[in-house]
């Protein structure tokens, strides 16, 4: 009875407790003015935080450089569209049909069907947290260069993000005020002309904020917006948006291209020109980094989806014989000159310089033979295989893979390691460089009337490549398609030539046509024969 009586009085002790213990709870629950459910959460970061911590601002600012393209090679990444630009036109090929190219080279494109290649959404949705950095930032405590810089980035960031809208879809609405639940989200578009205005305006606005240099490999510079100004400059003078050949807009294109010459801080790459797109180097206004990552991750390895399916890679984007054919000869002649000593039977020898660190060919050496060992050991070696039963084939290894024209890109492939069993190296999508800026110039000044100086940027641009044989009197049309033919030899496979034929209005000629490869036939005596046929309707 005792420890009965003991259990109940322990008992009747914690409840009164526990009651107790509630009613003091509830007390200040109803006391306090702060909600017990308004708790700052723990794995994240409030909006009241970020905006008072200039670190925190700039890890925000960050997030918004996905805007830019990267080399990584990621399906259904509309933001992303770097490789799939050459097989969108008349410079590549791609089997696997990333990114929707198929539907744009039949003709069939339509709003319902752009699925990939689409970027309206993923764009205006980077532009609305661009609105959303850059009307907090100025009330962000803290270094007041710092914080500059940071503006400047963001500047930059939205009027790239516009650019590359007008680049597709010619005048967008332009917002440049945040969206919240109480806005009016009906915004006219706006004009091709006006949209450029607003573009070039903020450009102008990030390159007075940012530095000449960055504090760190990747960042924008000021170079980088006066590079995309001139683009975006360049793109407004051509035919496709000045069908009246006003000449203020291409002095605007020229004055454009002049200023980032005039920063005096960067120079042609004039060692090894493969390397120029391996390696940071002093040619280079603007890049996108990506980081280094296993093999399979990401699918972001260039070398493998670049390299030739003997070699063990996906030969993804697969040059056509059409850009094969728009390089020159070693004196720099057409390879349709008949003083140029061409060989359509021999057709890569004593070729521009360019198109042998640009492009796998049969019989071009690729990577290091201690690579190859596979290669070794059934008799051949590390020189391509494109020919009928060669390793490189569809006869040859890998046969999912080949390559459908029978050439692959050897540019931006960096061939000092060993894809196959070496993690990925670091790699950069080049968005600016000092040769594309010399070729908008030469473009601009042409059409200002001044061949002489065209041509000597022309010739700056040759001469680096390792052309000894300067163009000299050239005038008009012959004029105008070479530069035109240096842009596409110079800048391929770097997501220019899919715009340069919509704005010079020529697409209706260069897109309207087959896809053409080579068939290539060993003999039994070792020699082969070439033949051109067709790998897919356009």
């Amino acid at each position: 009875m005792k420890n009965y009586k003991t259990n109940k009085l322990i008992n009747i002790k914690n409840k009164a407790f526990i009651l107790a213990t509630f009613f003091m709870a509830l007390a200040s629950l109803t006391s306090c003015s702060e909600d017990p459910l308004d708790k700052a959460p723990l794995d994240s970061y409030t909006d009241a935080t970020t905006w008072n911590d200039l670190k925190l601002a700039e890890a925000f600012a960050n997030n918004l450089y996905n805007v830019l393209p990267t080399t990584q090679h990621v399906w259904n990444t509309r933001t992303n569209r770097t490789w799939a630009l050459a097989s969108s036109c008349d410079e590549a090929f791609n089997k696997f049909d990333d990114y929707e190219s198929s539907t744009i080279n039949s003709g069939s494109l339509t709003p319902d069907n752009a699925y990939s290649f689409d970027i309206w959404k993923p764009t205006y949705s980077i532009i609305q947290n661009c609105n959303i950095f850059l009307s907090r930032i100025d009330n962000v405590p803290g270094d007041v260069a710092w914080r500059n810089r940071l503006k400047g980035e963001v500047l930059f960031l939205r009027a790239y993000a516009y650019y590359r809208l007008t680049a597709d879809y010619g005048g967008v609405p332009i917002i440049s005020e945040p969206f919240d639940l109480n806005s009016d989200f009906k915004v006219d578009r706006s004009t091709y002309d006006q949209s450029v205005a607003f573009i070039t305006a903020e450009l102008d606005k990030a390159a007075l904020l940012l530095p000449l240099t960055a504090n760190s490999l990747g960042r924008i510079t000021k170079g980088a917006a006066l590079a995309i100004k001139s683009r975006v400059l360049l793109y407004a003078a051509s035919p496709q948006w000045n069908p009246s050949n006003d000449m203020a807009k291409w002095q605007k294109a020229s004055d454009a291209a002049k200023a980032v010459m005039d920063l005096n801080i960067y120079q042609l790459y004039d060692k090894n020109y493969a390397d120029l797109f391996t390696n940071h180097n002093s040619e280079i206004i603007c890049s996108r980094l990506s980081s280094k990552e296993p093999q399979w991750s990401a699918f972001n390895g260039v070398e493998m989806f670049n390299s030739p399916s003997g070699f063990h890679g996906w030969a993804s984007f697969a040059p056509s014989q059409g850009l094969v054919d728009a390089y020159g000869t070693a004196d720099g002649k057409d390879i349709t000159d008949p003083t140029s000593g061409y060989d359509p039977q021999k057709p890569y020898v004593n070729r521009d310089p360019r198109f042998y660190k640009n492009i796998v060919y049969d019989g071009r050496a690729y990577g290091k033979p201690e690579y190859c060992a596979d290669r070794y050991r059934v008799g051949s070696s590390n020189k391509a295989e494109f020919y009928e039963g060669g390793l490189d084939s569809p006869q040859g290894w890998d046969t999912w893979n080949n390559s459908e024209t029978r050439y692959t890109f050897r540019k931006y492939c960096d061939t000092t390691y060993n894809f196959n069993s070496d993690t990925q190296t670091n790699k950069s999508w080049i968005i600016a460089r000092l040769g594309e800026i010399y070729l908008n110039y030469a473009e601009a000044q042409f059409k200002l009337g001044n061949d002489g100086t065209a041509i000597q940027y022309l010739n700056l641009i040759r001469q680096r490549a390792g052309l000894t044989v300067p163009l000299a009197g050239l005038t008009g049309t012959t004029l105008e398609n070479k530069i035109r033919n240096e842009r596409q030899v110079e800048l391929c496979l770097e997501g220019f030539r899919y715009y340069d034929v919509r704005r010079w209005k020529i697409a209706d000629v260069t897109e309207n046509k087959p896809l053409i490869g080579v068939v290539i036939t060993k003999k039994s005596d070792g020699t082969k024969t070439y033949n051109y046929t067709k790998v897919q309707t356009r």
